[in-house]
């Protein structure tokens, strides 16, 4: 799987509304790849961290979808329960090994850090 991110779907902007993300999955799928994710708005780099490490935790021997594993990611930075993707309530178990800015940490819950993020493709 591909990970995406808005910043590095631009195209010089001649659509910038959005069809460039999905040409450019469009293009990965083409090349191979089952199913690409891709964010929707430029997002921070610590969020996108603990989201992603939430969902390749609940990828890991779940029996998840892609689909299903993204959805519980973003439940858990909803939440904070992170136990549904590897982790124990209340534990930021999704933490990098250099840590999350602790201001991005308590704020992860906010929209901004986890609804930009969109699965494109058939493999999901």
């Amino acid at each position: 799987m591909v990970v995406l991110s808005a910043c590095q779907t631009g195209l010089g902007g001649k659509f910038e509304n959005g069809e460039e993300i999905l040409g450019l999955g469009y293009q990965f799928q083409r090349a191979g790849a089952r199913a690409a994710m891709a964010s929707l708005w430029s997002v921070d780099d610590g969020g996108t961290q603990a989201l992603m490490n939430g969902f390749y935790g609940a990828l890991q021997g779940s029996g998840m979808t892609k689909a299903e594993a993204l959805r519980q990611a973003q439940i858990a930075l909803i939440t904070g329960d992170y136990s549904a993707v590897g982790g124990e309530r209340g534990i930021v178990a999704v933490r990098s090994r250099d840590g999350i800015e602790p201001e991005v940490e308590e704020g992860l819950s906010h929209p901004y850090y986890w609804a930009a993020f969109i699965l494109i493709g058939n493999g999901l």
